[in-house]
């Protein structure tokens, strides 16, 4: 499945949420904790424990709420700090496959002119 993204950055939300939160919850959060607004970006944000992530996003007229669990195994998220930090759909992507994706952001591809 391609996700087709209308959000011009991607903010991941780098402390935990209570995950009750819905979507006028999360704006909330949003406005007056990250100091954005709402439909400027997609904004991940994950559970305690790290087996759930959430993606509040704005789609041409309305908000969109998306939720993940993970049946095994956690995000490979190691942050619990305030604030945002962007990342790219590839780095997003990789977090949804529950990849390493601070490991993958070094993985470079290799292209090669000629092969002996």
């Amino acid at each position: 499945m391609q996700l087709q993204l209308y959000a011009k950055k991607i903010w991941l939300h780098r402390k935990p949420i209570d995950f009750r939160s819905s979507i006028d919850g999360l704006c909330s959060l949003v406005s007056e904790v990250v100091k954005q607004q709402p439909k400027d970006g997609l904004y991940l944000f994950f559970n305690r424990k790290r087996d759930k992530l959430k993606m509040l996003s704005w789609h041409k007229n309305g908000f969109v709420l998306c939720y993940k669990r993970l049946e095994k195994g956690f995000f490979n998220l190691k942050m619990n700090v305030d604030g945002v930090m962007e990342i790219s759909a590839e780095e997003m992507s990789w977090l949804l496959a529950g990849l390493d994706w601070h490991k993958m952001r070094e993985w470079k591809e290799l292209n090669y002119d000629k092969f002996s």
